[in-house]
């Protein structure tokens, strides 16, 4: 394989994601610098040898080709896999006559050197490899006629399968889905930049394996829509000298009747994650004041009226399991809490009182938000599916709206802060759709920030949410047969 071909997820590295703009941009700032067709020489070349090092035993490629570039590097694919001794079909499902002139020069050295494209689905053999070059990143509408039918079959068909730059019928920039039908591939190849949408939304379930080369181009990282976050970036070092009170307290204040054991949950994570001590702060005045599989858990019944100094030195979780018990503590911890994180019942109430929205956009003091979609939604005044069509701008939109930190949890968490690029999450999957596993999360940010309290806050989230979706990601190469339980996952973030 090329050295210039990284696998993405997995690599320890912080990679810049540019939007369909911005790639366009950077496609035409190089095509005007290099040679004519260079840029899709290259593209072509890189997807042969991808095609080569993941399907090396496969002698039976079916490549199907658009309209656009995407259809381009196709072609140019072919042409090299031609040459390579394998037995290529091209389906090419535009007029020959309308394609760009990159696509058009890539059409006729496919046919110098043998390839016959052509418009049948009727395949001459079952291909054991196939390539997605359908519609690539400037598709914004949903897949229709002709193409549309080619990604059925090309779902149906029993191969490896790779797309090229993302898989058609998925948008680039937010992950959503354009339509019906969307390419299934089990291998991405993302040319000369990173597109946002491989890595949230339905873009995981979709891209497979992501892959990336650059084409021997800087693509620069000034422009970037947002950033993939594999390589925190908070040292955990503890000196000999240090004690339990260097490493600051956690208050855990939610667990109303019935959801104690989202509480209990939030401050096992949060003193698994380091703080020197973690109090809990139960709703429910009759539920027992004891974790007796975690006795170092101190229970502390109304702790939000604690003395400001106190509220202040603490980093507080606030609504795990809190009901509608949560509001009473609401307006006192967003006056006077130090750090602050929110969850679930808390943005709940939030979300339905102005007068507490108003509080958390006047704090000064730094605070995290750990929505998921329909709590997000909520706050935002929206509806899920908005939310979910591009949670990039959505996370954005309610960070600015709230001026705080915004973690919105899904595959792909996105965590935004006012005036900067969000952040992607390169690590989670199915394992974390659990009850409770939220609840850690909004634990673990909390005994995080409490160890670290002059760390930047969206730091401190990017590190918990990395942590968080590498325990599912180990327990999925160990084969975890189910979900991945709450009070399992606590112990899986310590490894």
């Amino acid at each position: 394989m090329s050295p210039t071909i990284e696998r993405v997820l997995g690599s320890g590295r912080n990679w810049p994601l540019h939007g369909i703009a911005a790639s366009r941009q950077i496609e035409q700032r190089n095509a005007v610098a290099l040679a004519p067709h260079s840029l899709m020489r290259r593209a072509g070349e890189s997807v042969a040898r991808l095609a080569l090092a993941i399907a090396p035993h496969a002698q039976r490629v079916w490549i199907a080709c658009g309209p656009g570039n995407n259809g381009g590097d196709g072609l140019e694919a072919a042409l090299h896999l031609q040459r390579l001794g394998r037995q290529v079909c091209v389906t090419l499902a535009a007029p020959a006559q309308g394609l760009p002139d990159d696509a058009r020069d890539a059409l006729a050295r496919a046919q110098a050197a043998g390839v016959q494209p052509q418009a049948s689905l009727e395949l001459p053999f079952a291909p054991e490899l196939v390539i997605d070059g359908l519609l690539g990143l400037g598709a914004t509408r949903a897949p229709a006629g002709d193409i549309a039918q080619v990604i059925a079959r090309l779902n149906r068909v029993e191969a490896l399968r790779l797309a090229i730059d993302l898989p058609s019928g998925l948008h680039a920039d937010s992950g959503r889905l354009l339509g019906d039908v969307a390419v299934q591939a089990h291998h991405t190849l993302s040319l000369l930049t990173l597109k946002p949408g491989l890595f949230t939304a339905h873009g995981r379930d979709h891209a497979g394996a992501v892959w990336f080369d650059a084409l021997g181009v800087d693509s620069g990282s000034g422009d970037a829509l947002a950033w993939l976050i594999d390589a925190p970036r908070i040292a955990d070092a503890r000196r000999h000298a240090q004690h339990k009170g260097s490493f600051g307290d956690v208050a855990v204040v939610g667990g109303a009747p019935g959801m104690t054991g989202a509480a209990w949950l939030a401050a096992r994570a949060a003193h698994a994650a380091g703080a020197g001590r973690v109090y809990v702060s139960l709703l429910d005045a009759d539920a027992p004041t004891l974790d007796l599989h975690r006795p170092e858990l101190m229970a502390r019944p109304q702790w939000w009226t604690s003395s400001p100094p106190v509220l202040q030195a603490s980093t507080v979780v606030c609504g795990c399991g809190g009901g509608s018990a949560v509001h009473a503590a609401l307006a006192v911890l967003l006056s006077r809490a130090g750090r602050l994180v929110l969850d679930a019942d808390a943005l709940n109430a939030i979300a339905d009182d102005p007068a507490l929205l108003a509080l958390l956009v006047q704090r000064s003091a730094p605070t995290v938000l750990t929505p998921h979609p329909l709590e997000a939604a909520r706050l935002l005044g929206r509806s899920t599916a908005d939310v979910q069509s591009d949670r990039l701008a959505a996370a954005h939109a309610l960070a600015e709206r709230c001026r705080c930190v915004v973690l919105l949890k899904g595959s792909g968490s996105v965590i935004a802060a006012p005036g900067g690029a969000p952040a992607i999450n390169a690590t989670g999957n199915a394992l974390l759709a659990t009850a409770g596993t939220g609840d850690v999360l909004a634990g673990w940010i909390g005994g995080l920030w409490a160890q670290s309290p002059s760390v930047p806050a969206f730091e401190v989230a990017c590190a918990a949410a990395h942590r968080h979706g590498r325990a599912a990601d180990r327990a999925a190469e160990r084969g975890h047969g189910g979900p991945l339980r709450a009070a399992e996952l606590v112990d899986a973030m310590l490894g």
